[in-house]
């Protein structure tokens, strides 16, 4: 079930009724098959997968305790280890290895006799299936004790405003709060609905406005001049931020309403100085699992102890190939994140010839002024790791980057005349860089002290035409019901 469905809209209100009315001691039962409901109203079968990956983990962590050394207790971690991820692999990544195996076997004039699976991706594998890995590393290396409480984990495991595209939860912050008893408490519901109607607004009224532009352009890329490749580029930057941080403000607000809390995933990731910075505040669940995860065990791991290169560089560069991987299987998603790792590693390495630069141009004495530099060119790079993201295969995302470059003089004096044909030909678009424009005025707020603290100081008045000028925009505005894509991270 999508949030951005009727059905949703139907769903959530029933069962936050149904939560606050029952008792207690019968809430996590209620939540938990609400869950299963929310995931399997897509495809009832791959209910059987969560549970599976749910049972495995479960098991797998309290045998892991009472495992009497710690060579049988990392045995048990690797069998649950090799079980999820063989899971993953064979749902999401089999037919990948295997496409690129059989091109390999008929260049080299060999037959081939494997055949691709037909498996449909389930939603959320890769959210789901992280999240159980971190949990029985968690509990192996001893940062939590495993759960006995299966109805408990079972929701863990399957809490449905995270369920499907993250935040990606820790064991330590979710499964203590499944047994916390939380009433109905009107300021907290009041935040809860407010954060969720900002992502939908966000959703409905930005990236699915903007949305079929970024996709004729990309879809055809080769029909399309240097000026529309640069508009659909930085339109797509807007439409996955608006798209994926409106799914988390959905989720976190969702939570919210019935007292849970989880992990923040964005914060104004656009306003970054440094790639560096850009992942910190960028899909912040996700980076701090591969640096738990991948990154830290790899500059542990024996086998890449070698003296001709910074361990820590070889590491990050194969944790944003993971990163990448992890996105999708496919050559873009892998180039996309090998470059994000080559940005990293770049950085560390010209660290001292950038400071020289800095202070012989004398930036250093207007921070602002370079503040605003490193935030353009942080940008700058993001938008061309996007291509790659974006692009259906590494031929258009070169024939994008080339035609760009080559087109370079023109684009500035060409992009404001296409940008206003497309806004008059399309009036989905115009409303899209209408919402585009209070995104950024509200991030603005945001870095600058808080937009709900600001309010909070308004008269209820003024709050409440903004929270009804909101929902008109979302009904009225938004894109209709036949018209809404899917959340883009659902693919993943």
């Amino acid at each position: 079930m999508a949030f951005n469905s009727p059905a949703f809209l139907l769903f959530f209100p029933v069962v936050v009724t149904l939560y606050f009315v029952a008792p207690h001691r019968v809430r996590w039962s209620v939540l938990l098959v609400a869950s299963y409901f929310f995931y399997m109203y897509w495809k009832p079968v791959y209910g059987l997968l969560l549970l599976s990956v749910t049972v495995i983990a479960y098991v797998t962590a309290i045998a892991i305790e009472h495992a009497p050394t710690k060579r049988e207790k990392r045995h048990q971690l690797t069998a649950c280890l090799v079980i999820l991820l063989g899971l993953l692999f064979v749902f999401k990544y089999f037919n990948f290895f295997n496409g690129n195996l059989r091109t390999v076997f008929t260049a080299v004039g060999s037959p081939y006799p494997f055949g691709n699976l037909s498996l449909l991706l389930p939603l959320g594998i890769s959210f789901f299936t992280f999240q159980k890995i971190g949990y029985v590393v968690d509990v192996y290396q001893g940062r939590v004790k495993a759960e006995r409480h299966l109805g408990y984990f079972a929701l863990f495991g399957a809490f449905f405003p995270q369920l499907v595209a993250g935040p990606i939860e820790r064991a330590g912050n979710l499964l203590p709060q499944m047994r916390r008893s939380f009433d109905f408490d009107y300021r907290r519901v009041s935040n809860g609905l407010k954060l969720m109607g900002w992502g939908f607004f966000k959703k409905v009224c930005v990236a699915d406005r903007l949305a079929p532009f970024v996709n004729n352009v990309y879809g055809q890329p080769q029909e399309h001049d240097a000026a529309a490749l640069m508009l659909a580029t930085f339109f797509f930057a807007i439409q996955i931020y608006c798209d994926f941080s409106g799914y988390t403000d959905i989720a976190i607000g969702a939570a919210h309403v019935m007292g849970y809390k989880l992990t923040m995933n964005f914060r104004t990731p656009y306003f970054a100085t440094s790639i560096a910075d850009f992942w910190k505040r960028w899909h912040i669940s996700l980076s701090t699992w591969l640096t738990d995860y991948v990154y830290t065990p790899l500059t542990r791991s024996r086998l890449l102890r070698m003296k001709w290169y910074p361990k820590f560089l070889l590491s990050l560069l194969l944790t944003f190939l993971v990163s990448g991987l992890w996105h999708g299987a496919a050559w873009t998603y892998i180039v996309w994140g090998g470059l994000h790792g080559v940005y990293l590693v770049s950085s560390v390495i010209t660290r001292d010839v950038r400071e020289r630069l800095v202070a012989s141009l004398r930036l250093d004495r207007v921070p602002r002024v370079h503040a605003a530099l490193r935030m353009t060119f942080t940008f700058f790079l993001v938008c061309v790791g996007y291509v790659f993201f974006r692009a259906a295969t590494l031929g258009d995302a070169w024939y994008i980057l080339s035609s760009m470059a080559a087109g370079s003089g023109r684009i500035l004096s060409a992009w404001p005349a296409r940008l206003g044909e497309a806004m008059l030909d399309d009036g989905g678009l115009a409303v899209g860089v209408a919402g585009l424009a209070v995104i950024v005025v509200v991030s603005v707020l945001e870095v600058r002290g808080g937009v709900m603290a600001r309010m909070a100081r308004w008269p209820a008045w003024q709050r409440w035409a903004v929270y009804y000028v909101l929902v008109v925009a979302i009904v009225i505005a938004g894109a209709a019901p036949d018209d809404r894509k899917d959340f883009i991270y659902f693919r993943f």
